[in-house]
């Protein structure tokens, strides 16, 4: 028991000195760390405070240079305005001078207004005086005399009159139908088309003159069958190596021209081969005649068209007007008309539409003493058309009124087409006509006394007689005379009118 004790007693003896040692040589370490701890912060605090005056003089350096910057923008800007009340005072000072100027200057006109008017008076006496004296030693009064001049200066007023009037509508015509010329000139510029010339007559060649005998046939059995199947004249004449179908229809003259060529082709010509060659190409040429309509309405980009429609479009191919393929024609025209109508800001595929449907009439199944214009207007109708389409189709050669901005595009365009250089070939007899209805219409007019019809038409050169028109009549007569030209005759393009007056002293030597 006591050793316990004792054994116990040294145990917490032990601790109790080892506690005090640890306590000991623990205080003799903190107080070492404190004091570096403590040295290092000194150290630390010194370097903020000089990070902290150094960065306090760069903030004051920068704030007075910035306060320097500013002083000197003030005193600029005072300097500005300085100058510009300087400059205020200065204009001030020349428009009080200026005012007053004006000031002295307005006295100066009133008084110079009051001696015109009192100066205005006098001269107003003086008229009457003088108006009163003439009067009495011509023995007329003011209105008597002013009749008299009137009378005297009438030609040359009249003359000054047309030569005014001339002047205003060369300029009206210059200003009204500028953009007018330059949308036509750009359309036709923009639409190019090539123009095939046709007739009535086709040549079918052959190989040699033995096969115009099969063609024959024993008694003229065989051609009798061709015309009777085709309805075309066939003329075997000596002509070499040729011989000519005549026709006015083109389809069937187109038929006759392929089945005597495959009959040529085939060797077997008689009547009954003959009909069944006809009627085979008579339906290979239909089918051609709706493809052509078709891609054509294809190409230009109309749609929607009645299948009867498309094949008078391809029937077309086959017709010729004044020598210009119908098809070619009607292809320009509804070309013409959408670049027109573009650049009018109207309905281009309208417009395309009715220009290339204007001449359906002419190749109507039907034969009917209609124009073609209102035959035209009567199968748009008949097939389902809009009624602005119909309108321009029926129109464009003026049969009936012009209800929309479409119809007079179709009839400029479809007149474009066909006057333009190459396009057409006049009949001879009609050409010559309308040249003699020219030079006598010029003929009816008095003092003339030879007219010439110059250019195809396009110019008319008149000679008046020098006792008969005097040189101030002369304008005048041009000018009635090209507005009777365009009231009462049909031609193509324009017509300039000369007039020549010339005065001619003959004498002969003896």
């Amino acid at each position: 028991m006591n050793t316990a004790i004792l054994i116990i007693i040294c145990v917490v003896a032990g601790l109790l000195v080892g506690a005090g040692g640890y306590y000991f040589i623990a205080r003799l370490v903190g107080a070492g760390i404190i004091q570096k701890a403590t040295e290092e912060a000194e150290v630390v605090k010194k370097n903020k405070i000089v990070e902290a005056k150094e960065k306090f003089i760069a903030l004051k350096l920068e704030h007075d240079n910035a306060v320097r910057e500013q002083d000197k923008r003030i005193q600029q800007q005072e300097q500005r305005l300085q100058q510009r009340e300087q400059q205020l005072n200065q204009r001030q000072g020349e428009v009080q001078r200026a005012l007053n100027e004006s000031n002295q200057k307005m006295q100066v006109i009133e008084q110079r207004q009051q001696a015109l008017d009192y100066r205005q008076q006098e001269i107003e006496k003086l008229h009457h005086e003088a108006q009163k004296q003439l009067e009495q030693l011509s023995g007329m009064s003011a209105e008597e005399a002013k009749v008299q001049l009137i009378e005297a200066l009438k030609d040359e007023a009249k003359t000054a009159a047309m030569s005014y009037i001339n002047e205003i509508m060369d300029n009206a015509r210059l200003e009204a139908n500028k953009e007018a010329k330059k949308i036509i000139i750009q359309t036709i510029q923009r639409v190019a088309s090539e123009t095939a010339a046709e007739s009535t007559v086709s040549v079918f060649h052959i190989e040699n003159d033995e096969v115009k005998g099969r063609i024959i046939g024993r008694e003229g059995r065989n051609i009798r069958a061709l015309e009777a199947a085709t309805g075309v004249e066939i003329v075997v004449d000596d002509t070499p190596e040729a011989i000519t179908l005549s026709a006015f229809d083109p389809v069937r003259r187109e038929i006759a021209r392929l089945s005597l060529h495959q009959l040529v082709q085939d060797g077997r010509i008689h009547p009954a081969r003959i009909e069944e060659v006809v009627a085979k190409v008579t339906k290979q040429v239909e089918e051609e005649i709706v493809e052509t309509g078709k891609r054509t309405t294809i190409d230009l980009g109309i749609h929607g068209l009645h299948p009867e429609l498309i094949r008078l479009v391809g029937k077309m191919k086959y017709r010729s007007s004044y020598g210009q393929n119908l098809l070619q024609h009607a292809r320009e025209t509804a070309n013409l008309c959408a670049a027109m109508a573009g650049e009018l800001g109207l309905n281009v595929k309208a417009a395309k539409r009715a220009g290339l449907l204007h001449d359906i009439g002419k190749v109507a199944d039907e034969d009917v003493e209609l124009p073609h214009a209102e035959l035209g207007m009567k199968l748009c109708e008949k097939y389902g058309e809009k009624p602005d389409i119909c309108n321009a189709v029926g129109a464009h050669h003026d049969e009936c009124e012009m209800k929309t901005l479409i119809a007079p595009i179709v009839q400029a365009c479809d007149a474009i087409s066909g006057a333009r250089p190459g396009a057409r070939r006049e009949i001879v007899e009609s050409y010559v006509k309308r040249l003699n209805d020219l030079e006598n219409l010029a003929m009816s007019f008095p003092g003339v006394v030879k007219t010439y019809a110059l250019q195809a038409g396009r110019e008319l050169r008149v000679i008046v007689g020098a006792d008969k028109v005097s040189d101030k009549d002369v304008e005048l007569l041009s000018f009635d005379l090209a507005k009777r030209i365009q009231d009462e005759m049909t031609y193509p393009g324009q017509i300039k009118v000369t007039v020549i007056r010339e005065v001619r002293a003959i004498n002969v030597a003896k």
